[in-house]
């Protein structure tokens, strides 16, 4: 896992993110409705539920539209129905590239999507093409921007807690986690007073991809075309992200 963070990317995308609340709170109010309809919408016994409603506040979205999308999942509002969907392929170069999307109109985000991949020199696969390259873990960001958490403390801790990794970023500790442990690790961490700054369940590369800069380029240009999607909820690759 060493050679590549999410969390630098996470922080080099956070300012454009930021001008996109609109399409932040899109793509909240979705990850709100799926966990609701998946798990219920008791967030004590819903962790999925749980989380999404904790990213969604952390990003100032109201309480009136958590409220009504975890009502509109449970059946208690009229509204869409999402249909959660797969795309595999791969981007410029060979980057395999994995895009989840939840839709109320399958064909239309077909479109979208594969349109977006022929358009940057990538191409869609079928089902199971590149999903053998990645491994489903848990992940949890520890903030340490003034430098003040122990590593040794806090690796101490995540192990007890049944971590598996832990990699320290500048400002940041990433822990890794099997996904069935990935709950208990968070609650650990909450209780013993450390700051997370994002959780997840995700996809992690088993090997990272180095490309020419002008397929770099292009890859990017893939990844935002996706982020501009509303339908594109989480977009995973192995291309090996330079400094």
């Amino acid at each position: 896992m060493a050679g590549h963070s999410k969390w630098k990317n996470i922080q080099k995308r956070k300012n454009a993110q930021d001008a996109k609340k609109g399409k932040i709170f899109m793509r909240h109010a979705k990850d709100i409705y799926i966990a609701a309809k998946q798990g219920g919408g008791d967030m004590a016994t819903n962790a999925s539920l749980r989380a999404a409603v904790e990213k969604a506040k952390a990003d100032n979205m109201p309480n009136d539209n958590i409220e009504r999308n975890i009502k509109k999942a449970t059946g208690d509002l009229d509204g869409a129905n999402y249909e959660e969907i797969t795309y595999e392929g791969y981007g410029p170069g060979g980057v395999a590239v994995i895009v989840n999307v939840l839709t109320d109109n399958k064909n239309r985000t077909a479109s979208d999507v594969r349109h977006a991949f022929k358009k940057n020199g990538g191409n869609l696969g079928e089902n199971g093409s590149v999903s053998f390259m990645f491994d489903r873990k848990g992940y949890i960001i520890v903030a340490n921007e003034d430098g003040n958490v122990d590593e040794d403390e806090l690796t101490l801790e995540v192990l007890e807690a049944g971590a598996e990794d832990i990699v320290p970023q500048d400002g940041a500790y990433e822990v890794y986690t099997e996904p069935e442990n990935y709950q208990a690790v968070v609650e650990h961490l909450t209780d013993a007073g450390y700051t997370i700054v994002d959780n997840e369940v995700t996809l992690i590369p088993q090997n990272y991809n180095n490309v020419s800069e002008e397929d770099a380029d292009k890859m990017q240009n893939l990844i935002e075309t996706l982020e501009d999607n509303e339908d594109v909820q989480d977009i995973h690759h192995n291309l090996e992200e330079n400094e």
